[in-house]
C-alpha cells in the first residue's frame, strides 16, 4: 500500500490554501503537480552548473551535457526504446506530433488515406489537417461509442492498402478511455502503415513499452508525469527517423554547413535545433525517477480505487451525468449536471478550494458527438486522497443547489 501522507509531504504545493480553503487540486489531467526531489533538480541545476551543452570543453558544460544524456537514457529505459538515439527530447507532445506531421510532407500523396481517432486532442488532429491540406491525403476517423469506446470493427473497415498512418492517443484526456493500442498498431501493420501513439495521458499511468507495442512513433509530456512544463519526448523506431527529414535548421542538427550545402547530424541531434530546455530534460529524468520510486503498479492499484469511490460517490448527485464509462479507463470523470452549465459548476468548485478542468478540453469533436459544450472533469493522481473526493462530493453538490 502506498503511503500517501508521505507522498503528500513531497509535494509542497499541497500545503497552499486557495479561496482561505486548503487546496483540492482534482486537474491531473492537465498539469500534474511537482515533488520536492525535481524541484531540488531544478534549484541544482541553475545554482551549480548553468550551462550549454554538447559545444563546450569547459566543466560546467560537460557537466551539464552529462546530466542532459543521462535523462535521455534514463527515458530510453522507462520506455523500453531498442536506442538511445530514438528518444528526441521535443517541448512537448504537441511539438513532437508536429514534428512527425511536417516529416511525413514528403512521403504522403495525394490520395493516401490517414486515420484518426474519434476522440483525439487537437494536438492530435489539426496537425494532420494541416498535412492533408498540403498534401492532398485524405483524413479518415475512427468513430466511437456512447461508452467512449472506439468501434474497432468500423475501424477494420476503414484500413486499406490506402492507409499510410494511423494516429490514436493511448487514453483519452476527455473520458479516460484506455484504447486497445496493441490491435490497433498490429492491424495498421498489416495493410502497411505507421502509427504515433499520443501517450501523454497515458504516461502518468501506465508505461509504456514501445518495443512490445512494436509503435512507429510514441510521445509524450513531462508536465503530466511530475516534470516541468516545457519539455517532452519523441520516440521513433530509427528506420522511420532517418526517412523523416529534420523539423528545423539551426545550431546543433548539423553536420557541416556551407553556403552551397548543409548535411544534417546523426540522430537524436538531426531533430534537436537549437538550445534544448537542457534543465528541462534533465528534471525529466528526475520526474521517471521518481514515479518510478513510487511504482505504477502500486499508482494504477490506489488510483483505480479512487475512481471507484468517485464515480460511486458522485452518482449519487441528483441529475449528475458521468461522459466515458469505458471498461478499461484511468482516473478521470468527466459530468455534466442537468441543466447547469459546467464553467458555472467549476467556478463555484474554486471558490472552495477545489480545482477541477471545465470546458471542451481541447476535444471539441467528443463534445460534439455528445451534443454538450463541454463538461467539469476530474482526474485524480496517486497522492490524493478519498477524503479529498468527499470534498469534491459536497462542493459539487453545493454547486447544484445553487444553481438549480
Amino acid at each position: 500500500m502506498l503511503d500517501i501522507n508521505k507522498i503528500r509531504e513531497d509535494f509542497p504545493i499541497l500545503k497552499r490554501k486557495v479561496n482561505g480553503q486548503p487546496l483540492v487540486y482534482l486537474d491531473n489531467a492537465a498539469t500534474s503537480q511537482t515533488p520536492k526531489q525535481v524541484i531540488d533538480v531544478i534549484v541544482d541545476y541553475y545554482e551549480n552548473y548553468n550551462a550549454n551543452i554538447h559545444r563546450g570543453v569547459h566543466a560546467l558544460s560537460q557537466e551539464a551535457t552529462d546530466k542532459y544524456e543521462q535523462a535521455r537514457i534514463k527515458i530510453q529505459k522507462h520506455f523500453n526504446a531498442a536506442k538511445t538515439h530514438e528518444m528526441i527530447f521535443t517541448s512537448g507532445t504537441t511539438h513532437s506530433i508536429n514534428l512527425v506531421a511536417n516529416g511525413f510532407s514528403s512521403l504522403i500523396e495525394k490520395g493516401d488515406e490517414i486515420l484518426v481517432s474519434a476522440m483525439e486532442h487537437h494536438s492530435n488532429i489539426v496537425p494532420w489537417q494541416m498535412l492533408c491540406e498540403r498534401t492532398g491525403a485524405v483524413l479518415k476517423v475512427i468513430p466511437m461509442n456512447q461508452e467512449g469506446e472506439l468501434l474497432m470493427d468500423v475501424y477494420n473497415e476503414l484500413l486499406s492498402e490506402k492507409t499510410k498512418l494511423v494516429f490514436c492517443n493511448h487514453v483519452s484526456n476527455a473520458l479516460g478511455t484506455i484504447n486497445p493500442i496493441k490491435k490497433i498498431i498490429d492491424k495498421a501493420h498489416s495493410v502497411g502503415a505507421a502509427v504515433l501513439i499520443d501517450g501523454a495521458q497515458a504516461a502518468p499511468h501506465i508505461v509504456a513499452d514501445v518495443q512490445a507495442l512494436d509503435v512507429d512513433f510514441y510521445t509524450c509530456s513531462a508536465h503530466k508525469v511530475c516534470g516541468p512544463t516545457g519539455v517532452g519526448m519523441l520516440y521513433g523506431k530509427e528506420e522511420w527517423l532517418k526517412k523523416l527529414p529534420p523539423y528545423q535548421g539551426g545550431g546543433e542538427m548539423i553536420a557541416e554547413v556551407t553556403f552551397e550545402k548543409t548535411t544534417y547530424a546523426d540522430l537524436p541531434h538531426k531533430f534537436e535545433a537549437g538550445t534544448p530546455n537542457i534543465c528541462g530534460g534533465i528534471a525529466f529524468g528526475a520526474a521517471i525517477d521518481y514515479m518510478n520510486s513510487i511504482g505504477f503498479d502500486q499508482i494504477a492499484k490506489y488510483e483505480h480505487e479512487l475512481l471507484l469511490y468517485a464515480t460511486q460517490e458522485l452518482l449519487k448527485i441528483e441529475g449528475l451525468k458521468i461522459y466515458g464509462t469505458a471498461k478499461n479507463k484511468t482516473s478521470v470523470i468527466s459530468f455534466n449536471i442537468d441543466g447547469i452549465h459546467p464553467y458555472d459548476i467549476g467556478t463555484i468548485l474554486d471558490k472552495l478550494g477545489i480545482a477541477v478542468r471545465t470546458g471542451h478540453h481541447c476535444a471539441q469533436p467528443i463534445m460534439d458527438f455528445y451534443k454538450i459544450p463541454g463538461t467539469v472533469r476530474a482526474s485524480f493522481s496517486f497522492y490524493n486522497t478519498k477524503g479529498e473526493i468527499d470534498t469534491l462530493v459536497s462542493g459539487v453538490e453545493r454547486a447544484r443547489k445553487m444553481l438549480v
